[in-house]
């Protein structure tokens, strides 16, 4: 079995694969202050609620956006779960092209996202992503990544305007009703979730003019789902999007390492 770790700013989703298929998944907390110690701990208990034991992987990989965190979880890898975790960054074998002017720079999220979303859509494609910040990366005709957005994800954005104001309140995303709020809170949640659906709508056809092409597109991240049902610019959900770019790109480097 595989041990997919996909660190994020606000979460750490961990998913284990058996014959490339994802068999369970846990979500816990990008916590700095955590040692390989804890999070060895964390994850023997939900191995063994699942049903699983370390023994039986075979290997690990590791996509993060959170450097400091990043030698933390090789570490419990080695020590607790007794594999070498591969580390996902532009050098290795993708099957694509990263055309980006610093490839180094592109974020492993976005480059596992681009890996999934060409093996399972084909290409042109872009991938929305969800998450801290709201991702849309480019792949072209070609199969090649060609690079994207990045804009505040909603919850930064609710965040920053709850800090950064002495009034408004935090809320919980929904959409409201309708688009004119007749209370504050009805109010943010326009500004946040009919704002994002709108910037993304036409951020989206943007991005296809300069494709050139019909391009299909995919959302993946927590509020994906609850997005998507408020426009028809996203052709596919994919929740999982992540995790499986980390398996599919830890598979082509074992396959070049043999």
């Amino acid at each position: 079995m595989l041990l997919a770790i996909d660190v994020g700013n606000t979460h750490t989703v961990v998913g284990l694969f058996k014959d490339k298929e994802l068999v369970d998944h846990w979500r816990i907390t990008s916590d700095l202050a955590r040692t390989e110690d804890e999070i060895g701990v964390v994850l023997h208990y939900l191995f063994h609620n699942g049903g699983y034991h370390p023994q039986q992987l075979d290997g690990a990989c590791i996509s993060s956006v959170v450097p400091d965190l990043t030698p933390i979880y090789r570490m419990m890898c080695k020590r607790y779960l007794h594999v070498d975790a591969l580390v996902v960054n532009a050098s290795l074998r993708l099957d694509m092209a990263i055309k980006y002017r610093e490839p180094n720079m592109v974020g492993a999220d976005r480059i596992c996202n681009a890996v999934a979303g060409k093996k399972k859509y084909g290409a042109p494609l872009i991938i929305l992503d969800f998450g801290t910040a709201t991702t849309f990366d480019c792949v072209d005709a070609n199969g090649d990544y060609l690079g994207g957005v990045i804009a505040p994800g909603l919850y930064t954005s609710i965040e920053a305007l709850h800090r950064k104001t002495a009034k408004l309140p935090r809320v919980e995303l929904q959409f409201p009703e309708h688009i004119i709020g007749q209370t504050t809170y009805e109010s943010i949640n326009s500004g946040i979730m009919y704002g994002s659906v709108f910037m993304l709508e036409g951020m989206i056809d943007r991005l296809t003019r300069e494709l050139g092409a019909e391009t299909r597109v995919v959302a993946t991240g927590g509020l994906a789902k609850k997005i998507a049902k408020h426009t028809d610019v996203i052709g596919n959900v994919d929740p999982f999007l992540s995790l499986e770019g980390i398996a599919l790109i830890y598979e082509m480097n074992k396959k070049a390492d043999r």
